[in-house]
């Protein structure tokens, strides 16, 4: 998954706890291997690779994550696009310089999910050079998985981590935390080590007992130049990187769903709050001037 991970468990049966464990970690290694486009003959992969030439078959569990794409491209109007990860090409975040407006401008016409074609269990992408792109819900989708696994070997006590998605299986097990929630420390987006706080410093702490927590923001991966920050996070009508929020966490009934909902919220700007508002979740987003808003 390309970042930190981990998994705790609270019980007492050890072998039991250890082979529900390596069952898990199988099952998240599956899924990238699968769904990554790191790896030259993952499903996305060889669809890409097939982009303007013919269609490829896909199994059923293909066909559903392409299925809840297209509802997130639907009820975000377009924002959440998993064809907009075409524009990573533009951008270098090791080299710190912008890319031209002609780059992103020539990128932007393999960018449409209402161009993907499906049926008949196949998927076609029609543009040459246009690809797929699971980055937007991968490591959700896998701590979910992960979590599922767990609960089908009798573990009812347990905490994915995956690179800050997290999945909450029940509250806490120990005796003498027996029914406590997890605590979930959010990263502060700009912590300040010459003063107060130090890297990693913690922005606020939440309580997860069951379900998903999500973080979507502008510091993980970003760049300043002549004075303006650009983050990875790409809207896909511009090809440009959204600067509204420095971050927004959201929990939600699982992983996936609060993933989507973070990275939709960065990507809506301004409206943000109001739209987390409509989906009766909880969350906290802090706007670009530090000022946060919390439900």
């Amino acid at each position: 998954m390309a970042s930190p991970c981990s998994l705790q468990m609270d019980g007492e049966d050890e072998p039991a706890m250890r082979h529900a464990a390596a069952q898990a970690i199988a099952e998240v290694l599956r899924i990238e291997k699968k769904f990554s486009r790191y790896t030259s003959d993952s499903v996305v992969s060889c669809i890409n690779k097939a982009a303007g030439r013919n269609a490829v078959d896909m199994d059923a569990e293909t066909s559903s994550l392409l299925d809840f794409a297209d509802a997130l491209w639907r009820q975000s109007e377009g924002l959440f696009d998993i064809t907009s990860g075409v524009l990573r090409q533009a951008w270098d975040f090791k080299t710190g310089i912008p890319p031209q407006p002609a780059q992103i401008q020539g990128l932007l016409g393999k960018v449409g999910w209402n161009h993907v074609e499906r049926g008949n269990a196949q998927v076609y992408l029609p543009i040459p050079g246009m690809e797929l792109d699971f980055g937007g819900f991968g490591k959700e989708y896998a701590a979910d998985r992960a979590a599922s696994v767990l609960h089908s070997l009798g573990i009812a006590h347990a905490l994915i981590n995956l690179g800050g998605d997290l999945h909450a299986l029940g509250e806490r097990g120990l005796p003498e935390l027996r029914g406590t929630p997890w605590h979930i420390d959010i990263q502060h987006p700009r912590p300040d080590t010459s003063h107060t706080r130090q890297p990693h410093q913690a922005l606020a702490r939440l309580p997860l007992a069951r379900g998903g927590l999500a973080t979507s923001g502008d510091y993980e991966r970003f760049f300043i130049h002549a004075g303006q920050r650009y983050c990875h996070v790409l809207d896909p009508r511009s090809g440009w990187p959204v600067s509204y929020w420095q971050s927004v966490s959201v929990l939600a009934a699982n992983t996936t769903t609060a993933g989507a909902l973070s990275t939709i919220a960065m990507l809506k700007g301004h409206s943000a709050v109001d739209w987390l508002e409509s989906q009766g979740v909880r969350y906290l987003a802090v706007r670009k001037d530090g000022y946060a808003f919390t439900r």
